[in-house]
């Protein structure tokens, strides 16, 4: 098994708080109403949002995959930091074992926020995964983020 790492960040006008609050505490019923396309539904099946919580995620029509259990690994509000992992379902593609993602938010010197998220591929064997498939996950990654960042925009009070 190996692993494969990768590490992006994405700015934003939001403050971290606001961003964190959007991007990961309400998340769950958020992201299938601003990008149903990506999300459907999001159910959590054991926890109450701390670690050791798992969570059915059904994707939308945008994806090519079906649905993936999540596992909360951590979870810091103050901080603003957020682990999970992918450990079932199709979007591993039987090449996975697991996808960890570790997500920070930081405030950045104009009073918005920095995403800074790195993602680490565990896979079977010897397994490939290619640039093409990486790229496409940053860009996914990314276009989320900024949905996000645009609904906070057009709903200030959200």
């Amino acid at each position: 098994m190996g692993a494969i790492t990768y590490d992006m960040e994405v700015s934003s006008s939001i403050p971290p708080s606001k961003m964190f609050k959007a991007f990961v505490l309400d998340a769950d019923t958020l992201i299938p109403k601003i990008l149903p396309q990506a999300i459907k539904s999001v159910e959590t099946l054991e926890g109450d949002g701390g670690a050791g919580t798992i969570k059915l995620i059904t994707l939308g029509e945008g994806y090519a995959y079906k649905s993936v259990k999540q596992r909360v690994d951590a979870i810091d509000k103050e901080n603003f930091t957020y682990s999970y992992s992918v450990i079932e379902g199709d979007a591993l593609m039987g090449i996975f074992d697991s996808i960890s993602y570790h997500i920070k938010i930081v405030a950045s010197a104009d009073g918005g926020s920095v995403c800074k998220n790195r993602s680490i591929y565990q896979t079977k064997g010897d397994a490939q995964v290619t640039e093409e498939e990486i790229k496409s996950g940053k860009e996914k990654a990314s276009a989320m983020f900024k949905a996000i960042e645009a609904y906070l925009m057009a709903n200030p009070d959200a």
